[in-house]
């Protein structure tokens, strides 16, 4: 009892306690538990955390990106995938050298998400990540519905929002330039944009990474994240979560400096927690953290040795998506 009452003072009352407060909150506020997180940094307290990461991320999102990058011409190796661990966490980074070889492509299910395994066989990619944000109610939704905007092959299939009105959007351009934090469809039209997805934050823009420090770092989650070095080579991270004994996650700050140490100069987050997997020669490269398996979803970013012949399906055009049920049936 004494150690009890002594653990309590010392994770509600020290400053030491309240960072693993708030760490734990952060990692709740990711999953679909996160009513759970008022029961250690409070209700009000809840709600002004999740507004101040809204807020922060639109911030990071609008750091001005210089895209220094120039495209090399790729090596006869195209595609790599390396291992990587840390404290708490495993994963692994697929390496595209030819960023031009990336199709945003999306689900053919009428009404429905489609697993991004499936995807890839169904059109021959090569390896590939899942994408963008979607309509998830209780995070147990059908993935049909896309949050935000896709573009795939320079067509604008899906955009919630005005066309003069920003968000944040993680993709590449006609020349494979990496397109990260917040823009307009219009303004992306502009740039040439190619391939893109809602999600965010932007954390790494011109070589420097945005988030802090580990307080900063959006709890720890399964994460999927998507980086571009100067040569043009494309990096997509993928974490392993929510599986003790195994891997538990990594934050935000864990992996900007896993990218860093590779020479990223530009990375934004994707969808991650139990969306986040990986898929390479028709099979699962990760441990997905769901317990039904991989996700349904909207969309993924996947890679092909032809990408210019892929046709991509847009089963939203003339459905009336403000009225869609996303939950799960």
């Amino acid at each position: 009892m004494l150690f009890s009452i002594g653990f309590a003072a010392w994770f509600y009352f020290t400053p030491w306690g309240a960072n693993l407060r708030y760490l734990m909150a952060d990692t709740l506020i990711t999953t679909q538990h996160r009513y759970l997180a008022k029961y250690l940094i409070g209700s009000e307290e809840l709600q002004k955390r999740v507004e101040k990461y809204n807020n922060q991320f639109d911030e990071m999102g609008d750091v001005k990106d210089l895209r220094e990058v120039t495209v090399a011409p790729p090596a006869q190796t195209a595609l790599r995938v390396e291992h990587i661990e840390g404290k708490g966490f495993q994963g692994y980074i697929l390496y595209v050298q030819d960023p031009k070889m990336i199709r945003v492509v999306t689900t053919a299910v009428p009404g429905k998400g489609e697993r991004v395994l499936s995807m890839a066989e169904r059109t021959g990619a090569l390896a590939g990540v899942n994408g963008g944000a979607f309509d998830d109610p209780n995070w147990n939704g059908n993935g049909f519905k896309p949050a935000g905007i896709v573009i795939s092959g320079g067509e604008v299939l899906y955009n919630d929002h005005k066309p003069d009105q920003k968000l944040n959007v993680v993709g590449i351009d006609r020349n494979g330039v990496m397109v990260a934090g917040r823009y307009s469809q219009d303004e992306l039209m502009k740039m040439g944009a190619r391939e893109a997805v809602t999600f965010q934050p932007k954390f790494i823009v011109n070589g420097k990474g945005l988030v802090r420090n580990e307080a900063d770092g959006w709890g720890i989650a399964p994460r999927t994240c998507m980086a571009q070095k100067k040569d043009g080579t494309l990096m997509f991270v993928v974490i392993d979560g929510r599986q003790p004994g195994y891997s538990m996650g990594a934050t935000l700050y864990d992996v900007q400096n896993i990218l860093l140490e590779r020479g990223a100069v530009t990375a934004a987050n994707l969808d991650g927690g139990s969306s986040t997997v990986l898929v390479k020669d028709n099979q699962i490269i990760n441990r997905p953290s769901s317990q039904y398996g991989p996700r349904y979803l909207p969309t993924a970013f996947l890679i092909y040795e032809h990408p210019e012949s892929v046709v991509v399906s847009n089963l939203w055009k003339g459905m009336d998506m403000k009225h869609f049920n996303s939950a799960n049936r």
